[in-house]
């Protein structure tokens, strides 16, 4: 007994100690392939993407249903051709790794699914489920179109909040007296979302060959937030002219700036008439037939009790 309790010891410390040992090799190789991508990339942080939560991973396993049905959905590509959804999914960065054959599949998916829904509705007798049959699949086919537009629609708008201070930042670097190219690596790291994506693209596009004028154009292509595109177009145009970079960031950060003051007054100046309109259309009638009700009530009240009197 006592042999097989020191066997048994003498195995565990022999296994552990190998574990030790490849323990250590992995780190190793880790560190390595990590000073490896920042030689080649710049960037240290190697985990760039988020961890995918259960529902992203449940969502991404049904879009995989697309890929059956994209055929299909291209030759059905009403409100979506192939071009504007490959100019949509650029613009919302690729959101749960879509191509434009399986979005056109998952419109034909969903599409199927609002069949079901309206023929089970139907059969469960749902007041005006007769309208379902032919509403429900229409929502489940412009559900995904929608859902890709807003989705560009909020990237371009996180790109127009961050611009200025990503701008300020990169001046500032700039005027340190250090490159473009190294002043984008250090800058985008102090930075989350749809910036440090483009950014970071646009560096390996450089570091792979692309050329400088060419990698601009894809970020003209990628985005077309207004403010975005006047910076690369001010680039484009310093690097053709010779003026210094570091004097055009700061003046697209200053120019930003003042276009956002111009659009939040812009916002609150249509914000008036529809508080307005609320008020005209919602409030006061609200208001009239609560005041016009307890009149009526407190009337009822005193007839009745003026009844019960003469009684």
């Amino acid at each position: 007994m006592d042999a097989l309790i020191i066997t048994c010891l003498f195995l565990f410390l022999l296994f552990f100690a190998i574990f030790l040992k490849e323990w250590y090799r992995y780190s190793v190789e880790k560190r390595k392939l990590i000073d490896h991508v920042y030689d080649v990339t710049g960037c240290k942080i190697y985990d760039v993407r988020k961890p995918e939560t259960a529902s992203e991973r449940l969502i991404k396993r049904i879009l995989r249903y697309g890929d059956d049905y994209a055929a299909v959905g291209q030759r059905l590509n009403f409100f979506s051709e192939s071009h504007e959804v490959e100019d949509w999914l650029l613009k919302a960065g690729r959101p749960l790794d879509l191509t434009v054959a399986r979005f056109q599949g998952v419109k034909i998916v969903m599409a199927l699914l609002g069949v079901i829904v309206g023929c089970v509705f139907f059969i469960l007798g749902v007041p005006f489920s007769q309208f379902g049959l032919v509403l429900w699949p229409l929502f489940g086919y412009f559900l995904p179109i929608f859902w890709l537009k807003r989705k560009a629609r909020e990237r371009q708008n996180q790109i127009r909040y961050d611009l200025p201070e990503f701008l300020d930042t990169v001046s500032v670097t700039l005027q340190a007296g250090v490159g473009l190219d190294q002043a984008l690596r250090e800058v985008i790291r102090f930075f989350n979302g749809p910036i440090r994506e483009e950014f970071s693209r646009f560096n390996q596009e450089i570091d792979l060959g692309v050329p400088r004028e060419k990698a601009y154009e894809q970020l003209l292509r990628r985005n077309d937030n207004p403010e975005f595109q006047l910076l690369i177009k001010a680039l484009i145009q310093g690097m053709r002219l010779g003026v210094p970079i570091a004097v055009t960031f700061k003046l697209q950060a200053e120019n930003m700036r003042r276009m956002r003051k111009e659009l939040v007054k812009e916002k609150a100046a249509k914000a008036s008439p529809k508080v307005t309109l609320i008020t005209t259309f919602v409030v006061a009638p609200t208001a009239m037939l609560m005041i016009g009700g307890l009149m009526v009530l407190h009337i009822l009240e005193k007839a009745k009790t003026f009844s019960g009197i003469l009684k």
